[in-house]
């Protein structure tokens, strides 16, 4: 069965119909992700029913999975939930969604500046064609004793939407394996961001909602908060 956790005690179930997703239909606007996003995923709200069958967590709606359990990552000083991770087999696939312009893609400018970061804390990037296009493999440096170094991988990937930008990282054994992330790849093609008719600028956080049912509750059995987010690429904002 599919969880949810904002704690250790925080559950939500996916049969339950109070976190389906219920999006506003819109007009579609031109692909300009370059491999075809508009049929492959992930899917704008314009594009894809979401009344039964997803978890709603604002502009991210994620289709679960057995096996799977979601985390909210907030911000320390604001309590704003700022992404959710999604853990799945020992893996784990990042999500954050962004405003973008109408006209054109932010990836591309992105990668940049993630590889810019990544070399910045000594790290090293390597850039190949994915699944969704291009994406990162980087290799951040750990904890390292006496001679011997080590690192930690992170696998980026990044979607070009209508008015939005979706980007996804991939943590753990998956990062390095295709094989184990094929369930991941999976669950990020089926991803529907519904980005709002709100005025937002570029890059600016499309928000992120903690479903009613996983909200403290006055009756003595409030759930615990969620830790804060791990600082690091691929939690950072864009701007």
């Amino acid at each position: 069965m599919a969880l949810f956790g904002r704690g250790k005690n925080a559950k939500l179930t996916s049969e339950d119909p109070s976190v389906l997703g219920q999006s506003t239909r819109k007009r579609p606007e031109p692909d300009k992700s370059g491999y075809g996003r508009a049929q492959k995923g992930p899917f704008d709200a314009s594009e894809a029913s979401t009344d039964t069958g997803y978890v709603d967590l604002g502009s991210i709606l994620v289709r679960p999975t057995e096996g799977l359990q979601l985390r909210l990552e907030l911000e320390e000083a604001t309590q704003r939930v700022v992404a959710v991770t999604m853990d799945l087999a020992g893996s784990s696939l990042q999500l954050q969604a962004f405003a973008a312009p109408r006209s054109e893609g932010l990836w591309g400018e992105i990668r940049a500046q993630i590889a810019q970061s990544v070399a910045s804390q000594g790290g090293t990037v390597e850039e190949t064609e994915g699944s969704f296009g291009p994406e990162l493999l980087a290799r951040l440096p750990a904890d390292a004793t006496g001679e011997r170094r080590s690192y930690r991988a992170a696998r980026f990937m990044g979607v070009d939407g209508p008015r939005w930008f979706l980007r996804g990282v991939i943590g753990g054994q998956a990062a390095e394996s295709r094989e184990a992330s094929a369930a991941l790849e999976d669950l990020f093609r089926h991803v529907v961001v519904d980005r709002g008719e709100s005025p937002l600028p570029p890059r600016e956080l499309l928000p992120l909602r903690i479903p009613v049912e996983a909200a403290p509750h006055e009756n003595g059995h409030a759930q615990h908060a969620p830790h804060a987010p791990e600082r690091g690429p691929e939690t950072t904002h864009l701007g």
